[in-house]
């Protein structure tokens, strides 16, 4: 071959690189624009063409769009499939003060009471923290529908869920925004059923984060007991495949599928709980 045929060859593969690079960069800037819009009412669950969550096959479900989050309620339980939101730097500096109401969403058939809580020994737990939603008081104040809970033991809800949900706050901080998912395991059977509504208890509960905007974009999954966590949040991280798997939900599907392989199938705890 000769030099200027090999210049040429070369010029080409780095043409084709940065193509590459600028059609993905292109495919997180329109999606980063879009995830914006769901602010102003757009639906979180399939926002133009990029799928937060599939929902797993023959559960039932009806999806709720509030201000700050998108819950998959399922009527039979009580309790939600999945709740995901969008967490950007921004909001995470939201300083509204907390409601502390919980509430029975009236415009949701099936949707749990205050008082089926009541003595029942569990925490009336967060998917979508309240922590979470500072920057708006009506997002705020969605956050303690009981769409949003499930029954939670004390141990995991004021333990280790709670220092993730910290650690997401300062990871939207570094990262620009990062997109969660989270809910109970549905494939296991329920620990039991509390309140007159008999509403499930979960063994397990699942968490995903998805850092799509980072200078070195990152996944992580987190699987936790209904309980205390030996070990606290590194015992807890998997991959994402690993959640997919045991859930039958599919996440973040709408990715070039190199780059949701290449997130999903790998974790690295080290650098997603480094901060600098």
């Amino acid at each position: 071959m000769t030099r200027q045929a090999a210049r040429r060859r070369k010029r080409g593969s780095m043409n084709r690189s940065l193509v590459l690079l600028l059609l993905v960069a292109a495919i997180f800037a329109g999606a980063r624009y879009m995830l914006s819009q769901q602010k102003n009412g757009a639906a979180l669950q399939h926002v133009d063409n990029l799928t937060y969550v599939r929902t797993a096959p023959g559960l039932k479900e009806e999806i709720i769009n509030y201000k700050g989050m998108t819950v998959s309620f399922n009527p039979d339980l009580h309790i939600p499939n999945w709740v995901a939101w969008e967490l950007t730097a921004e909001e995470a500096r939201g300083t509204e003060s907390r409601a502390d109401r919980f509430l029975n969403d009236p415009d949701v058939a099936g949707c749990a009471f205050p008082s089926d809580y009541t003595g029942s020994g569990y925490d009336r737990g967060h998917m979508a923290p309240a922590g979470d939603m500072k920057w708006d008081k009506q997002a705020m104040e969605e956050t303690f529908f009981l769409t949003n809970i499930l029954p939670q033991d004390g141990s995991l809800n004021r333990g280790t869920w709670k220092k993730i949900e910290e650690k997401c706050r300062a990871r939207a901080a570094v990262d620009s925004a990062v997109i969660i998912v989270c809910g109970p395991v549905l494939t296991d059977e329920p620990y039991e059923y509390i309140g007159s509504t008999r509403v499930a208890v979960p063994r397990r509960l699942f968490k995903v984060v998805l850092s799509p905007w980072a200078e070195t974009p990152q996944a992580i999954g987190f699987l936790m007991n209904n309980g205390a966590v030996p070990g606290g949040m590194q015992a807890a991280a998997v991959t994402v495949d690993e959640i997919e798997a045991l859930t039958g939900h599919d996440f973040f599907s709408s990715l070039p599928d190199s780059i949701e392989s290449r997130l999903e199938s790998n974790i690295n705890f080290t650098r997603w709980s480094r901060l600098k």
